[in-house]
């Protein structure tokens, strides 16, 4: 079965801005959108191998050297489907942009194989 890479994004700002409101409030959105997470990896557990997870500040690399930098990627995991669009349709209304404040769900098609 094709394997997709799903990246959560989500702006700086839209975290800023989540921070920034009432700790209760923040608790509230959290408890909802853990529930509803949850229940949809249940519902999609045998389209995801790889659980992937949330991530934190990145640290790019260059041919300059290590540097802090920004990006909109707050998380990753890797799914299986038959195609690219039915990859993303396991994602529609996800918690991650209908509860939490991301934005999207970038899906990808790995294009080699895993290794062995």
């Amino acid at each position: 079965m094709p394997r997709f890479l799903a990246l959560y994004t989500m702006q700086p700002e839209n975290v800023v801005r989540f921070r920034a409101l009432p700790k209760a409030e923040q608790d509230a959105i959290d408890a909802k959108g853990v529930a509803q997470w949850t229940e949809w990896e249940s519902r999609n557990a045998a389209h995801i191998p790889d659980r992937g997870g949330m991530v934190g500040k990145t640290l790019r690399v260059s041919s300059s050297g290590a540097a802090p930098d920004t990006n909109a990627v707050c998380g990753y995991l890797t799914v299986e489907a038959p195609t690219i669009e039915d990859a993303a349709r396991l994602f529609e209304n996800h918690p991650h942009f209908s509860v939490f404040p991301g934005d999207s769900v970038d899906i990808m098609p790995f294009v080699t194989e895993p290794p062995a």
